[in-house]
């Protein structure tokens, strides 16, 4: 593979107030300020259908689709993973996250995140190569000396050395920082030694190089350091057998006087933790276009089976149940598309902002990341969500034969499970957003939420108003800023009435991040469409489908968006209090009147008619 330079975003200047995390919530976002899929230039998209060949080529074929599935508890499949890992670093795979002076590509983040989309057809392999190019290097490239740079980076890049990231310890899961592995200066000061336990590890039984977290001494906070395995007092476990991601490497790791040379330490001491959630902030977006990618496979697969199997006299394609299937799947692939790729493009241009004004390329790089944690989590919990739900349809369009392995299906289903768990629980990040967005309005004075809850008024006097704008794309735009007001207007109340006992309702927290995930990705779709109504040559009638698509998901945003502020509402206010705020609500977030059969259906038809999905 060639090395491309960072793909240029189709948008305004990096100045502009949308650079900046949750300012989706205060403020409007142009069409133009959006990249998306269609902008990506004809080598980056080159790249994506080259990583997606060699997941075809090198795992799908000859293994799933043959009716084996790769489990590395066998020793001959083990060695078969790492042999196809190394094949990839062949083809510069495993080098896409990496500085070009390090032996890599320098691809830009929304570039890898491209790639990263692409790699899901590699079904459990994704995994193995998702962690070599993000996790596993990656904390060396944001954090490391150049000595370690230079030492570690172009042999990972080539896949000579395989990487692994470890951070997950038995009594430490969502909260990282309670690690018990603990790390001693020696008395020579030569060294440090570790001792503790990690578990859970992504390529861990075959790994070169670990990132491995542990506190020094008595420290509050993590730090981090890279360990080899050849390293004396270093133990690996067997492979963990799991219900999904077989074809992976799971391990526990032994640290018994691990000698780690003090040169081996990456970063700042006490420095860990922040390390620790900028590499998972990345790993977050990534993981949500993995299983946008995921669940793309799986409107190509049920296409396919549906417009082939016949029962009663036709393809079952031509029935309404299983059209309806299809579209919703389709759709929400498309929408949430949209949110991935705008978000990591604001990354890339948050990260071209900071370099422009001097910040050293590593901190641009480590900021622009940071920044983004509310709509990185986003990604991650929807897209998520959605290779879950996708496969899940696929395999009931496809009956019996979806739990046949060569259909890919029955695989696919179980390795994407795990995609709600890894990376930080759904749970933790769907609060993480409403707990960040708070932060940045209470505490770091970021984001004026009260400025932008003192609009709603407004708000509902424009509805009332019987001169309003009433076409489509105007309602559509009120249904998103309804979504966003709901948060504000709920959050507001929830906040003083609960006063501090708010951040242990943890219900009416996962109800808030219902609504701004769902103004979030239903924006990013709106968005979309209006920018591709405005590009030259852009054909209409495919047009005409991305718009319906955008009707039906913003159909549904509605109804999830209603429920979860009823809901929340309910959780802390009673009586007449009660009636008051679901008035409110009623307000905010009226109806909107589609025909969601309709749209289904002509939605599936269209995916029929191309064989697939490629919106």
């Amino acid at each position: 593979m060639v090395a491309t330079k960072s793909v240029q975003s189709d948008t305004l200047a990096t100045d502009d107030p949308t650079v900046q995390g949750g300012y989706f919530v205060l403020g409007n976002t142009l069409p133009e300020q959006l990249f998306i899929a269609e902008d990506f230039d004809e080598e980056a998209k080159m790249m994506a259908e080259t990583v997606k060949a060699f997941c075809l080529k090198e795992v799908m074929t000859p293994f799933y689709q043959t009716g084996r599935e790769l489990e590395v508890t066998n020793a001959e499949d083990k060695a078969e993973v790492l042999a196809i890992l190394k094949r990839a670093g062949e083809l510069g795979l495993c080098s896409v996250s990496i500085p070009e002076e390090y032996e890599g590509m320098g691809l830009d983040f929304k570039t890898n995140t491209l790639i990263s989309m692409a790699l899901s057809h590699g079904l459990s392999f994704a995994t193995t190569l998702g962690a070599q190019t993000s996790i596993g290097c990656l904390p060396i490239v944001y954090y490391g000396t150049e000595a370690q740079k230079q030492q570690y980076l172009p042999k990972i890049a080539s896949a000579e050395y395989v990487a692994a990231y470890a951070l997950t310890e038995p009594q430490a899961g969502s909260d990282a920082n309670a690690g018990r592995t603990k790390a001693q200066l020696t008395e020579d000061g030569q060294a440090y030694l570790l001792n503790g336990q990690k578990i859970w590890i992504t390529n861990g039984g075959f790994a070169d190089v670990y990132i491995v977290f542990a506190k020094i001494d008595d420290d509050k906070n993590l730090s981090a350091f890279i360990v080899e395995s050849t390293f004396e007092g270093f133990t690996v476990g067997p492979e963990e057998k799991k219900f999904g991601i077989k074809g992976s490497s799971t391990v526990q790791l032994f640290f018994d006087n691990c000698r780690v040379p003090i040169e081996n330490l990456l970063g700042q001491r006490n420095g860990g933790f922040k390390m620790a959630l900028t590499i998972l902030n990345g790993g977050r977006i990534k993981a949500g276009a993995g299983g946008i990618g995921g669940a793309a496979f799986a409107v190509e697969k049920s296409v396919q089976f549906a417009k082939e199997r016949k029962q009663f006299g036709k393809a079952i394609a031509e029935f309404g149940a299983i059209q309806a299937k299809m579209a919703n799947m389709a759709m929400q692939t498309f929408a949430n598309e949209a949110a991935c790729f705008r978000t990591a493009d604001l990354i890339d241009r948050k990260e071209q902002a900071l370099l422009a004004a001097g910040t050293p390329s590593n901190e641009a790089k480590i900021k622009a990341i940071s920044e983004f944690a509310i709509e990185a989590s986003i990604v991650k919990v929807k897209g998520s969500e959605l290779v879950c739900y996708a496969l899940d349809e696929a395999m009931q369009i496809h009956g019996g034969m979806g739990y046949s392995a060569e259909t890919g299906l029955s695989t696919g289903y179980r390795d994407a499970r795990i995609t709600k768990i890894y990376e930080g629980t759904n749970e933790i990040n769907a609060m993480l957003t409403v707990g960040e967005l708070s932060k940045r309005a209470l505490q770091t004075k970021e984001l004026d939420l009260i400025g932008a809850g003192k609009k709603i008024p407004a708000f509902i006097l424009s509805q009332l108003n019987p001169f309003r704008d009433k076409r489509d794309v105007m309602i559509q735009t009120r249904i998103v800023q309804g979504l966003k007001n709901a948060f504000l207007y709920i959050s507001g109340m929830a906040g003083r009435q609960l006063k501090k006992k708010m951040i242990d309702e943890q219900e009416i927290i996962l109800h808030l991040s219902t609504l701004l995930q769902e103004a979030y990705v239903g924006e990013s779709a709106l968005l979309k469409v209006q920018k591709l109504a405005r590009k030259p040559g852009h054909d209409p009638a495919r047009l005409q489908i991305q718009q319906q698509m955008v009707q039906l998901y913003l159909y549904q945003a509605l109804a999830k968006g209603q429920k979860a502020a009823f809901d929340a509402i309910a959780s802390f206010a009673t009586g007449s209090q009660q009636k008051r705020h679901n008035r409110m609500i009623k307000r905010l977030l009226k109806p909107y009147y589609v025909n969601p059969k309709e749209l289904g259906r002509n939605i599936a038809k269209a995916l029929v008619e191309e064989g697939g999905y490629s919106y």
